[in-house]
């Protein structure tokens, strides 16, 4: 049997009209997310400056248990709404990906050395391990993440998780 995860996306936003918009958007493919993290600065690089030069990250988690398979399928909606916030450029950042007990896995559109293809140029990244009762970040592990501000959130999707596989 194929395991279930916990669907869960970050958004980048520069205001929160887009933040609504994105949320809205995304609530009418996978739900009204049931769990949302606290907006946090995104402020540990500047990779996203051409959506803002300000920028936050807010996490969702989405209702129930999903098959990891979809993970790609998650990312292209992801694009495609993405595609649909420019202003001349895309306005917004989704990286959707999905937690179980053990990880926490993100969708990419780049290739890296710690990347895994999927397919239809789609690749999967443990971004997080959780270990000893706490999250744990690698080498490659984006400095936001590994600064464990997120972890919270994440623990809280990890309790979802471990609860709704109870019950299943």
């Amino acid at each position: 049997m194929t395991p279930r995860v916990k669907r869960i996306t970050g958004i980048l936003y520069p205001d929160d009209e887009l933040l609504a918009w994105s949320i809205g958007k995304l609530s009418e493919i996978w739900g009204v997310p049931e769990l949302q993290s606290e907006p946090v600065p995104f402020d540990k690089t500047d990779y996203y400056y051409e959506i803002a030069p300000e920028l936050s990250r807010v996490f969702l988690c989405f209702p129930g248990l999903v098959n990891p398979e979809g993970l790609a399928d998650w990312k292209h909606e992801a694009i495609s709404i993405e595609a649909q916030s420019r202003q001349p450029v895309r306005a917004v950042n989704i990286d959707p990906g999905y937690i179980d007990g053990a990880r926490l896995i993100l969708a990419s559109t780049k290739d890296h050395a710690h990347r895994i293809y999927l397919r239809d140029g789609i690749f999967a990244e443990v971004t997080m391990r959780y270990r000893f009762k706490k999250w744990q970040s690698f080498d490659y592990t984006f400095p936001d993440f590994a600064s464990g501000v997120y972890d919270e959130f994440l623990s809280g999707v990890r309790r979802l998780w471990l609860q709704e596989v109870r019950n299943a």
